[in-house]
């Protein structure tokens, strides 16, 4: 009897560590592919920054060899221009820190909130967006400010001229 005993409550134990490995995989699982969108999503932002950089240094250089035509062009016929295109309007800091502010409260308050995944997904999400939404409010708010102090440099500059 006392082996039979001993064989129940080994074979307990055994199933009750293996359940919290397999919770504690998950939960790392979870984290894991958490990080991983982001990193994703980091990645596509350098993408799209480093094509609107060459995008901006093409434009210059238009800019520039129109300018210097017009200026070396003494004939009587029109210089040859090119039309500027409006330049899209893209995302402010404050919309991009909302979205990832938000989805990754969500996968956060998921992942803290084991009990009630779908209550700590809204209640991350809600945080994350708040908290993302204020740190891109101030990045807007910085770059804005960078703007207008270059706007004014420039400004004085052609007055000194």
């Amino acid at each position: 009897m006392k082996q039979l005993f001993s064989l129940v409550i080994i074979a307990a134990m055994f199933s009750a560590c293996h359940n919290g490995a397999d919770k504690a995989a998950a939960e790392q699982a979870a984290r894991q592919k958490t990080i991983d969108s982001l990193n994703a999503v980091v990645a596509k932002q350098k993408v799209i920054d480093s094509m609107n950089l060459v995008k901006a240094k093409n434009e210059k250089t238009v800019t520039h060899v129109v300018e210097k035509n017009t200026m070396t062009n003494t004939s009587a016929q029109p210089a040859n221009t090119t039309a500027e295109t409006p330049k899209k309007k893209g995302w402010s800091h404050t919309a991009k820190g909302a979205v990832v502010g938000a989805a990754t409260g969500a996968a956060t308050g998921a992942i803290i909130n084991s009990k009630n995944r779908g209550q700590g997904a809204v209640i991350g999400t809600l945080i994350g967006a708040g908290v993302g939404a204020g740190t891109g409010l101030i990045v807007d708010k910085s770059v804005k400010k960078k703007k207008k102090k270059a706007q004014q440099a420039a400004a004085s500059q052609q007055t000194n001229q």
